[in-house]
C-alpha cells in the first residue's frame, strides 16, 4: 500500500500519472488532496493543515489495510509531508521522495528574491532536511537531473543527512514532473533492493 502525497502546484489531478505509474509497479494507492487543493475545503493551505491530513489519511490507511506493508511517497512539497509523516511512523516499510526540495527556505534562498529578508516573515517551512535525519525506516530519493523547479543538489543533501539503508536515484535527463516515467525501470530495481520487493 502506498500514501501518495502531492506537490504544491497540482492536485491530485496533476498527479494522475504518477499514482498510475506506483499501480503498474505492483501498490495499491491511497492519494489525497490536503485542506485548500482540489475540492478538499475551501481554506487557504498550511502546513500545519497539510500534516494533519497526511496524519489522518496514513491512519485510514491502517484501517482499511490492517497489517499490509505500508509506503509513504512524496512528490515535491509532498515530500517534506512525507518525511515528517515517516518521522512519526517507524512502522512505515518505507519513504520515497520524488524532486523533494530541503526546505522553503532553502527554495527562496536559490531563487531571484533570495536576497531578501524573507525568514523574518515566513511561517510555512517544509524544513525535511532538519527531521529527515529522524526518519528509521528504508528511504529511497529520486530526482531528475533536468529538474527546473528544484535543484537537484536539494535530494543530494537530504540523502546525505538520511540514515541507512537509502539510495538515491539519478534520473539521466528527467525534469520535475516526468520522473518515475523516465525511470520506471530504474524504480522498479531500486524499490526490489531497497524495499526487497
Amino acid at each position: 500500500m502506498v500514501l501518495y502525497l502531492h506537490g504544491a502546484r497540482w492536485n491530485l489531478t496533476g498527479s494522475v500519472t504518477r499514482i498510475e505509474r506506483w499501480r503498474k509497479l505492483g501498490f495499491s494507492v491511497l492519494a489525497v488532496d490536503y485542506r485548500g487543493f482540489g475540492r478538499s475545503a475551501d481554506v487557504a493551505p498550511t502546513e500545519a493543515f497539510a500534516y494533519e491530513d497526511a496524519e489522518a489519511a496514513w491512519d485510514y490507511l491502517a484501517k482499511v489495510a490492517p497489517g499490509k506493508p505500508r509506503y509513504i511517497v512524496g512528490h515535491s512539497l509532498g515530500g517534506a509531508i512525507a518525511v515528517e509523516l515517516a518521522r512519526r511512523h517507524p512502522e512505515a516499510s518505507g519513504l520515497v521522495l520524488e524532486a523533494t526540495f530541503t526546505s522553503v527556505q532553502d527554495m527562496i534562498d536559490t531563487s531571484p528574491w533570495g536576497f531578501l529578508p524573507v525568514s523574518l516573515i515566513l511561517t510555512q517551512r517544509f524544513d525535511a532536511l532538519s527531521k529527515i535525519g529522524e526518519v528509521k525506516i528504508p528511504v529511497l530519493i529520486a530526482h531528475g537531473t533536468r529538474d527546473s523547479v528544484v535543484p537537484p543538489e536539494m535530494s543530494e543533501r537530504l540523502f546525505a543527512a538520511a540514515h541507512a539503508p537509502k539510495k538515491l536515484l539519478r534520473i539521466e535527463g528527467a525534469g520535475h514532473h516526468n520522473l518515475s516515467g523516465a525511470g520506471f525501470d530504474e524504480y522498479r530495481k531500486a524499490i526490489a533492493e531497497l524495499f526487497k520487493r
